[in-house]
This record gives C-alpha cells, sequence and structure tokens, in this order.
C-alpha cells in the first residue's frame, strides 16, 4: 500500500524526471503538440456535449445513448484532427491513441455521475502536461502512454 501511496503522490526529483524523458525519448516539443491535441478534444467534447449533466434535479433529465455519446466523441474527435491537419500535423484517425482517450473520456466524462469529477477533466489533463510543478510517477505513466501512442500515430509535415 505504500508503494502505491508514493507513486500516486510523492514527487519526483528533478533528476528522476529527466532521466525519465530522456530514457523515454520525450521530445519536449512534440509533448505540447499533443497536450493542445488532447486538451483542444476535452475542450471540444465539454463545449458541445448536449447530454445529462450526472445531476438528477435537471429540468430537461436528458439521457443519451451509448451510441449517441459515441456519435459525439467521433464528431469531436474528427473535428479535432482536421483542425490540426490545417497546421500541417497528421494525426491518425484511428488507432490506440484514439482508443486509449476514448476509454478515459468516456469513464470520467460521458459515464461519470458526479459534476464535479465531470467539470474537473479540462483541469487534470492541464495539470498532467505542467511540467514545470510536482510531477508524481503516475503522472510521468500517464504523460509516457499519451506520448508514445500519439508519437506512433502523427507525423508532421514541414513545408
Amino acid at each position: 500500500m505504500e508503494n502505491f501511496f508514493n507513486y500516486i503522490s510523492k514527487p519526483v526529483t528533478e533528476d528522476e524526471f529527466s532521466l525519465w524523458f530522456e530514457s523515454n525519448n520525450i521530445i519536449f516539443e512534440r509533448l505540447e503538440v499533443y497536450q493542445d491535441f488532447v486538451v483542444s478534444l476535452v475542450l471540444m467534447i465539454m463545449d458541445t456535449y448536449l447530454g445529462d449533466d450526472g445531476d438528477e434535479n435537471t429540468e430537461t433529465k436528458i439521457r443519451l445513448t451509448k451510441d449517441e455519446k459515441d456519435d459525439h466523441f467521433e464528431w469531436c474527435w474528427n473535428k479535432v484532427v482536421n483542425n490540426f491537419s490545417k497546421e500541417n500535423i497528421l494525426i491518425e484517425q484511428d488507432g490506440e491513441h484514439k482508443t486509449f482517450l476514448k476509454d478515459f473520456i468516456f469513464e470520467i466524462y460521458y459515464e461519470q455521475k458526479n459534476k464535479y469529477i465531470k467539470d474537473s477533466m479540462i483541469k487534470f489533463f492541464q495539470d498532467v502536461f505542467k511540467l514545470g510543478t510536482v510531477i508524481t510517477k503516475s503522472d510521468l505513466d500517464l504523460i509516457t502512454t499519451i506520448y508514445k501512442t500519439f508519437n506512433r500515430s502523427t507525423k508532421f509535415r514541414f513545408t
């Protein structure tokens, strides 16, 4: 239990951080692009989702089906991929990067009943990528997973 607690809460040292990035071949500039993509996707989802907000006391009590939530995610995903392609950042439409984010977002946002948790999703992703702050091993694992999955699915076209 102590190891798990340290994994999710104990900050890594600056040397551990540098060694981790170097050993995983993480390039900061690419990480920033992947961060921009993830944050853009999350904002698009949160700004355009018209389903229930997890609160049983809402006036409309709109409930969307799984297919409607899938359609919303797909629309947001395609919109953000298209926006990035205009900047010569070519992100594949399908792959493990999409599956990873879709599964995560479904659990934390679409299927979440707690409004506070749903509303904190954008802050969560902004904080994970905020490298100048306290970073834990858990954060490093998430950053690395996002980086590696996107790195395999992204091409940069230089003109």
